[in-house]
């Protein structure tokens, strides 16, 4: 049901009813309703009926009964599909990029450049990597064979809820496997929107299914389901782990990617002014709410003074508003919750001591509704802080700083997490050596472009698995070994 007559236009109101089960929106009968909240404004903009345990069965069963016929498909075929699947989000970019924007308080510019573009281009390289694949490989007598794995259930968030479903279903349909999704209850809009491209698209009956519901329902119903052959989780670490504890019973394949808290190394030799400048702008993108945001900004104690300076002045030039607004460079925060944790958070900070270079709690000036967080830096912060240690999700950058080489790198390996990491400076063979020391999936030398081929994941609670490019490919294939060949 849709509350707010400006969504009209954007998307049907009948499949905010439905789950989209073997090629058909099904309406969920006496269902429970999940609420989309307009972070801006934080008024409903529609009703999202929930499915549940009888819904799963009916998406995983759908799901097994195309698989034979999908994964005997040519890869060329399947990438076939997928091109026709990329030609749809492309033509109705601008749809996407509204609801987003509506359902998550993205800023409009940033939807349209960003959030959208981005989604688009792993349907591109899935499609690129599966067409040039070697399925199968001789070497004398032994052949090996990759297969993929069968029915793929797939849990995405609401911080990037397009660019994360294409991020899974994509390398999923490439490798042969059927899949259900499951996307975040908070941001579902953006899915349906999908689902109906999808079946727009001419993709099998089957293949794809969608069951919008919570994480202990619908989350829990897809990881205990015995004929789920791989779950993919991208979300907290509390939903990572009971995810895996609930699949291990059926000893079930399960990659995740759990956050992080991405330490940004500057250098002596940094250009302090441009490093710094595009340190905060990474940390605060999408409002601080990506995973691999580089909130910890680690920097020469000598230093510390001119960085908070120049972090200041960075903030400063921000733009924190409405999100359709177009020179508005930060939306709300995504939703109620999580609204309150970055509040808590920032008093933490103020409590433990950490010095508050600009920002602090509370709305900026101005905005007297919505989930709106102020920009904050804090200074002196050390590793034993909460803000330094937990992942905030919100705008919030930590200084923290460093007297030698070894202590840096030790503060920037002293996280429960590992997901990605930053250097920054002018000698590319100190820059190098930095990075091998650092315990993260990903390392950024200088900010370089995103790569939507080197493999995403991280190291210690960030997670297991890899996901884009050739690797993420992988993750929904089996590895078969033929002797005698």
């Amino acid at each position: 049901m849709l509350l707010d007559p400006s969504l009209q236009t954007l998307i049907d109101p009948q499949v905010t009813r439905c789950c989209y089960l073997a090629g058909r929106w099904v309406p969920v009968p006496g269902a429970a309703r999940a609420t989309v909240t307009d972070p801006a404004t934080e008024r409903a903009l529609a009703e999202v009926a929930l499915g549940g345990a009888a819904e799963v069965d009916q998406a995983v069963q759908a799901a097994r009964g195309a698989f034979d016929a999908w994964s005997g498909q040519t890869p060329a075929a399947r990438a076939q599909r997928l091109e026709r699947l990329q030609t749809l989000l492309a033509q109705r970019a601008d749809t996407f990029a509204q609801v987003i924007s509506r359902e998550m308080g993205a800023p409009l510019a940033a939807a349209r450049a960003l959030q959208v573009p981005l989604a688009l281009e792993h349907l591109r390289v899935a499609r690129e990597v599966v067409s040039d694949y070697a399925f199968e490989r001789a070497d004398g007598a032994l052949r090996l064979r990759r297969e993929p794995i069968g029915v793929c259930a797939l849990i995405t968030p609401w911080n990037w809820p397009l660019y994360q479903i294409t991020a899974k279903v994509a390398p999923a349909l490439a490798a042969g496997c059927t899949v259900v999704l499951k996307p975040s209850e908070l941001a579902p809009l953006s899915a349906l929107l999908f689902a109906q491209a999808v079946h727009d698209a001419g993709i099998p009956a089957g293949v794809f299914n969608l069951v919008n519901g919570d994480g202990p329902t619908v989350g829990a119903a897809l990881a205990e389901h015995p004929d789920v052959d791989m779950i993919s989780i991208t979300g907290s670490n509390r939903a990572g782990v009971l995810v895996a504890q609930a699949a291990a019973l059926t000893v079930k394949r399960v990659t995740q990617e759990l956050g992080g808290k991405s330490p940004n190394l500057l250098l002596p030799d940094t250009d302090l002014p441009e490093a710094v400048a595009k340190g905060v702008l990474a940390a605060f993108r999408n409002s601080g709410q990506s995973c691999s945001a580089p909130t910890r900004m680690l920097v020469p104690q000598a230093q510390l003074t001119e960085v908070e300076r120049l972090a200041a002045a960075t903030v400063a030039g921000l733009v924190v508003g409405d999100p359709q607004a177009p020179a508005t460079t930060l939306g709300p925060l995504a939703n109620g919750a999580q609204f309150a944790r970055v509040q808590a958070l920032i008093e933490s900070g103020l409590a433990e001591g950490a010095r508050l270079v600009c920002g602090g709690p509370g709305r900026p000036d101005g905005c007297t509704t919505g989930f709106y967080a102020r920009p904050t830096v804090f200074s002196a912060v050390t590793s034993g802080m909460r803000i330094a240690q937990e992942e905030i999700f919100g705008p919030v950058l930590c200084l923290l700083p460093y007297s030698s080489l070894d202590q840096a790198i030790a503060i920037a390996n002293d996280s429960r997490y590992g997901l990605s990491a930053h250097v920054q400076g002018r000698d590319p063979h100190q820059v190098a050596a930095v990075a091998a020391r650092l315990r993260a999936g990903q390392v950024h030398l200088n900010y370089p472009a995103w790569n939507p081929w080197a493999p995403f994941g991280g190291y210690k609670r960030s997670g297991n698995g890899r996901e884009y490019g050739v690797h993420g490919l992988e993750e929904y294939l089996e590895t078969k070994a033929i002797l005698g060949h």
